[in-house]
């Protein structure tokens, strides 16, 4: 359901097809392919209205930008340790509200989400860690609290004006190259840009940037596939910035970007 002009969910859209049927309403805040973000506060009022559970994939989004469970309304959150919050891979947050723990049962139990009282009966536990497994990566999940709690100490609203302006920075920079065209969508733009090469294969874009230590990813169609194919998009370059870029190094990227055009 994305708006036409702006490539975000479209509230209005959804408020009309989501009635008393709908138990589960889910969206991505943030999209790999591009820079939008969607209204998750707004998305989040359509679901209480209709009293549906709400689920927002938050892993590209917290960590560049401030996030309020209750603000936004969310019954749950999932989120990525190894994006924007800077921790390892392989760690992730879950953010389950308390008042619907009793609506959702763990696909899987152990004696970590459960206690075993009885040869035929189980009591799961009384908090999201009945999503837990008993093993886990400690030393990663530490890591994980430590990227947190940096994160916390430069401040989320002071990370977002940084980031927000840098991408914008970024944005404004290719735009103005020959043959570029950067590709992100949405009223409220995040840290991920994302952009074409005309004539140029975007594989050979990344591998000669990765050379001049320029670190940037492409998304393939298959990320994204409804999306992509209704813009017409196989592939995109994406160069996401973050608070500990400086001016100096988008200037360079743009620079190292306008030697490989045609």
């Amino acid at each position: 359901m994305p708006d036409d002009e702006t490539g975000q969910l479209s509230v209005e859209a959804l408020r009309q097809m989501a009635d008393d049927r709908v138990r589960l309403i889910a969206i991505t805040h943030v999209p790999t392919n591009g820079g939008l973000v969607n209204p998750a506060a707004e998305i989040g009022a359509v679901a209480r209205d209709v009293g549906a559970l709400y689920l927002l994939d938050a892993c590209q989004s917290v960590g560049q930008m401030p996030i309020n469970v209750n603000e936004i309304g969310c019954d749950l959150l999932s989120v990525t340790g190894r994006k924007y919050l800077r921790g390892p891979r392989g760690t992730g947050l879950l953010y389950v509200r308390r008042s619907v723990l009793d609506q959702l049962e763990p696909p899987l139990l152990d004696l970590h989400a459960a206690e075993w009282v009885a040869p035929d009966r189980y009591v799961l536990r009384d908090d999201a860690r009945r999503f837990e497994n008993w093993e886990s990566n400690v030393a990663a999940k530490l890591g994980l609290g430590t990227a947190i709690d940096y994160a916390l100490g430069w401040g989320m609203e002071a990370i977002w004006a940084r980031v927000a302006s840098m991408a914008e920075s970024l944005r404004e920079a290719l735009g103005a190259l020959p043959g570029v065209a950067v590709r992100d969508q949405g009223v409220v733009r995040c840290g991920i840009v994302s952009f074409t090469v005309d004539g140029v294969d975007l594989t050979a874009v990344r591998d000669s940037l990765r050379a001049q230590k320029i670190n940037v990813s492409i998304s393939p169609s298959e990320y994204t596939l409804i999306d992509m194919q209704a813009r017409g998009l196989p592939n995109v370059v994406r160069a996401s910035v973050h608070y500990y870029n400086t001016e100096e190094e988008i200037a360079r990227f743009c620079v190292a970007l306008a030697d490989l055009l045609p």
